[in-house]
């Protein structure tokens, strides 16, 4: 049996998976705002209920990676989009590399194509959460076991089916507002967590590392109240590095500065005009956008890093040399633990009330040295200023050489690659697997009636004229994207957000509101439907 015929021989299975019914006309705007609102407001309802039976020390493995996953550690939103993006990447990957030979212009390949998808997003969903149940990240909790009298075991087993329910929910909500609402789910996701992080960075007044609020706006207040810094130090690299670092204003600083980058190279495109081959007078145009795969792409390249990460971690604990340090202080007993092997140094710390022994924080394994560093996605200037790297909380106790500074910078170019080159090959991948390509487009454009002015009216012609700018442009979004991403990454953003998850918020938030006055466009005047229809 050929692959062609393996998927068709599973046809049938992948289209009885439930899914949401498609609307058979034009639902309306106000509609599509109500049934996405509910969405959203469904999402954080899931991302406040906790998990039963979890333990508070557990560890959350993808906390570097929680903004743009759109989780929420501890509850029914634990893995986020996740597995979603996991399917989309395993798929795109065979898919582009020829492996599974589906033509995704078709109708019906098309449809075994987001069946397959679907299918394999369930099976995701069970393997990014039993690595954490069985790797002793989610821990149950004992007290809760033996007040009900049945084994751990049994509480590691609900704590999955809880996950397993969130992960697979989020399929259908994806769906509903892909269907129903307006732009996609995962979409919603990432923005609705990203803004929330973000607004976290800027108002709250939670005490965070250093004795600080986390917000920015408390923590000037508390900086100038307190006299933290003086005007003898100000210019100093001392006090440079508090106001930059520690007081934020980096972060600030980068934050206006991507989302200005960002909704530039959104608003830059190549505009192709359209007109309707019986309607005189009829005109349009066809947006090229100089990010014309969007920023989406990036997740997936993100997801690599995440995923190789969570294997590393899993691994470090299992094969590697253990050893461990215990510094006390202020109340607070932090254990440090390393793990040392082939694939590199690991650090992971455990805090713990001095007085009374309950845990209170803890993280995973973060590699420090060796391969797995190199591979490790940058996250802030922690991760790249040499002072800063050396000093990474655990390495000293542990006697875990200092980094020298070309491994540092070695560090820098490995990301900087994975993030171009790899923004590249999805953003490809992507306008492929999306209907984006230039044969897809001319065939839209065609069947919708109209034409390019000045060329003959068929796929064909138009599929050239499209394969001028199309490829093009896709590979220097792709790059344009990648090095956005990485100045990000470089430089921090306010709440933690990440410079991926910046770009992928603010690129989502500009293109629904593309999104939004098209829907009002075709509100106004009916027979527009068709148009954007084809040209979205």
């Amino acid at each position: 049996m050929n692959q062609q015929s393996f998927f068709y021989a599973i046809e049938p299975f992948v289209r009885r998976l439930p899914s949401v019914e498609r609307p058979t006309g034009h639902v309306h705007f106000k509609r599509k705002l109500s049934w996405t609102l509910a969405i959203l407001i469904l999402y954080f309802v899931l991302g406040n209920i906790p998990l039963f039976g979890l333990s508070t020390a557990s560890i959350d493995i993808f906390s570097s990676y929680r903004a743009f996953f759109a989780g929420s550690f501890g509850t029914m939103m634990l893995l986020g989009i996740g597995p979603i993006v996991t399917a989309s990447i395993v798929l795109q990957l065979l898919v582009g590399a020829q492996i599974i030979k589906l033509n995704l212009s078709e109708p019906r390949d098309q449809a075994i194509y987001q069946g397959t998808q679907k299918a394999l997003v369930f099976v995701m969903v069970a393997v990014e959460a039993l690595p954490q149940v069985l790797g002793g990240y989610l821990l149950p909790d004992a007290g809760l076991a033996g007040t009900l009298g049945v084994s751990l075991g049994m509480i590691s087993l609900l704590i999955f089916i809880q996950v397993f329910v969130g992960g697979s929910l989020i399929v259908y909500m994806d769906e509903v507002v892909s269907k129903w609402g307006v732009g996609s789910g995962v979409g919603l996701f990432i923005v609705a967590g990203i803004s929330q992080q973000l607004v976290t960075g800027i108002i709250n007044p939670a005490t965070g590392d250093g004795g600080l609020p986390v917000g920015i706006i408390p923590k000037w207040i508390d900086i100038i109240r307190l006299q933290l810094i003086g005007f003898d130090t100000l210019f100093t690299s001392e006090g440079l590095k508090f106001i930059l670092i520690t007081g934020g204003i980096l972060a600030l600083i980068s934050t206006i500065m991507i989302i200005l980058l960002v909704v530039l190279v959104e608003s830059t495109r190549i505009e192709i005009p359209l007109a309707h081959s019986r309607v005189r007078g009829a005109r349009g145009r066809f947006p090229v956008k100089l990010v014309y795969a969007s920023v989406l792409p990036m997740i997936l390249v993100r997801a690599i890093q995440a995923n190789i990460e969570m294997v590393g971690a899993l691994l470090a604990g299992k094969i590697g040399t253990i050893t461990s340090a215990t510094v006390t202080g202020q109340g607070v007993t932090t254990i440090y633990t390393g793990y040392s092997s082939i694939l590199g140094n690991f650090v992971s710390e455990a805090k713990i009330n001095a007085a009374t022994g309950a845990a209170m924080s803890g993280s995973s394994p973060q590699p420090v040295s060796g391969l797995m560093y190199y591979l490790s996605a940058l996250r802030g200037p922690s991760d790249w200023m040499p002072g800063m790297v050396q000093s990474t909380p655990g390495m000293t106790e542990l006697g875990f050489a200092a980094l020298a500074g070309w491994q540092i910078f070695l560090h820098v170019i490995v990301d900087a690659s994975f993030l171009i080159i790899g923004g590249i090959i999805f953003a490809i991948f992507w306008i492929e697997t999306t209907g984006m390509g230039p044969k897809s487009v001319a065939a839209k454009i065609h069947n919708s009636g109209l034409q390019v002015p000045g060329y003959r009216r068929n796929p064909a012609s138009i599929e050239k004229l499209m394969e001028r700018y199309i490829p093009k442009v896709t590979v220097i979004g792709g790059v344009i994207i990648g090095v956005l991403t990485l100045i990000a990454s470089l430089l921090g953003t306010l709440g933690g957000a990440g410079g991926t998850g910046l770009l992928l918020a603010v690129s989502i938030v500009y293109r629904l509101y593309e999104q939004v006055a098209s829907e009002q466009i075709q509100e106004m005047y009916p027979m527009m439907q068709k148009f954007f229809g084809a040209s979205a």
